[in-house]
């Protein structure tokens, strides 16, 4: 019930703020996550392909996962629009993941070196981190 999500929500919120708490919070709700988090990581087959501000990675995503998660949330101002994109192809087996970066065979933007190799998560702005070969300085 949503109602009572809302309820539970305030209640972390509240919670944190009077004992300073810090949790862990995971989900695939991304109003939620926007309405809760403060840091985000995104996580894809188990990796963490950014992590950053919540205001930072909503307003500017930096990696093609992270971009299209949120191309694809809905937008609940009627009037508002937004280029709602969906991410193509399967997902791949997390037991078998391809190798290289794990999106890449989803990737719109994939080169070779996405198929070969794994990006490291580097810091490409103050406290904004990314797995991408494509992202920050080379």
């Amino acid at each position: 019930d949503v109602s009572v999500q809302a309820q539970v929500l305030n209640l972390l919120m509240d919670l944190q703020e009077e004992y300073g708490l810090a949790y862990l919070f995971v989900s695939h709700d991304l109003g939620v996550v926007e309405h809760i988090g403060h840091r985000i990581a995104v996580m894809y087959l188990g990796r963490i392909v950014e992590l950053a501000g919540r205001d930072e990675l909503f307003a500017d995503p930096q990696h093609p996962y992270s971009e299209a998660l949120i191309a694809a949330a809905p937008i609940p101002d009627p009037r508002a629009k937004r280029d709602r994109r969906t991410v193509e192809g399967e997902v791949p087996s997390p037991m078998n993941p391809p190798p290289g970066c794990h999106f890449h065979t989803r990737c719109p933007y994939a080169v070779a070196r996405c198929r070969e190799e794994s990006p490291a998560l580097r810091e490409i702005s103050p406290g904004g981190f990314v797995a991408c070969h494509l992202r920050g300085p080379q």
